[in-house]
């Protein structure tokens, strides 16, 4: 199998069979991410996927669930997303899960009709960064959307049955906007109501706009408490109606907080509280990862 560059995958992904189906990131303009700057987006052919797919068959007797890389792969037009998710399906009979990373723009671009079809064809969960749902915030780290569409797109693909987890990150609006950051980004979540919340702390890596900014302190980072509390002020402020797991147990995380809301609510937060008196300590900084 042929893999070009550094592939990410989520860590809920880390036993899954990954799949490059294109490579990098067709936006790949946001501040904070260094990921896909290496790289050059395109689309690989349904012939080089094909090869690999056949490849990862012989090599594997048994595969649960495929993961399809890279950055924004639902980028893809659906005719061709049919194609691949057909083929998988054809090889791998026993897989039980396919995700893919996608932009909201990418969802946008897809009707709710293109969704269902793709979800009858095999995908199984959609993985969409939100990072923060202040458009504040959205504008500084040129993230593309606003709000509003963000959760137009989130919700576009719980129409559609297939299972949505969007990633937030702590510290994306700084020290001056905690709780900008925490509450506006509640009222999107609630708005959507994802399947899965997957918090990550901001850590900033060089060569991005917002390294260059933190040199200059433009930007300031939140320390390990401030991250913490602004993680309070967001749970505080979910109201999901439906069930939703929450994760914190990214790497990058200074502390560790799971449960699903919004039955584990209390419980999440008193741990929190715990760890703001000092009964816990926070991940040191050189353990920290991306």
């Amino acid at each position: 199998m042929v893999y070009e560059g550094i592939v990410y995958r989520p860590p809920s992904e880390a036993y899954s069979l990954i799949i490059q189906i294109t490579v990098g990131c067709s936006h790949n303009r946001c501040s904070f991410c260094s990921m896909y700057k290496e790289k050059q987006f395109r689309i690989r052919s349904v012939k080089e996927i094909f090869e690999d797919l056949y490849e990862a068959r012989e090599i594997y007797s048994r595969v649960n669930k495929i993961f399809l890389a890279d950055g924004d792969a639902l980028v893809i037009e659906k005719d061709i997303l049919k194609k691949i998710l057909l083929k998988i399906k054809e090889l791998f009979p026993e897989c039980k899960r396919i995700g893919i990373y996608a932009a909201p723009r990418d969802i946008l671009n897809k009707s709710e009709e293109d969704l269902i079809e793709l979800k009858s064809t095999g995908l199984s969960i959609v993985y969409m960064g939100i990072e923060s749902g202040n458009d504040s915030i959205l504008n500084e780290i040129h993230k593309g959307v606003t709000s509003k569409e963000i959760v137009e797109a989130g919700q576009k693909v719980k129409k559609s049955g297939i299972k949505l987890s969007v990633t937030l990150i702590s510290g994306i609006g700084g020290k001056n906007k905690i709780k900008e950051n925490a509450v506006e980004s509640a009222k999107v979540i609630n708005l959507i109501n994802p399947d899965y919340i997957g918090i990550l702390t901001l850590m900033v890596e060089k060569g991005t706009e917002i390294y260059k900014k933190v040199q200059k302190d433009e930007f300031e980072l939140l320390s390990p408490k401030e991250n913490m509390i602004e993680m309070k002020e967001l749970i505080e402020n979910i109201n999901v109606k439906e069930e939703c797991v929450f994760r914190s147990n990214h790497a990058s995380n200074y502390a560790s907080i799971g449960g699903t809301l919004p039955y584990d609510k209390r419980k999440m937060l008193s741990i929190i509280d715990d760890i703001l008196e000092g009964k816990y300590g926070y991940k040191a900084e050189n353990l920290r990862r991306l």
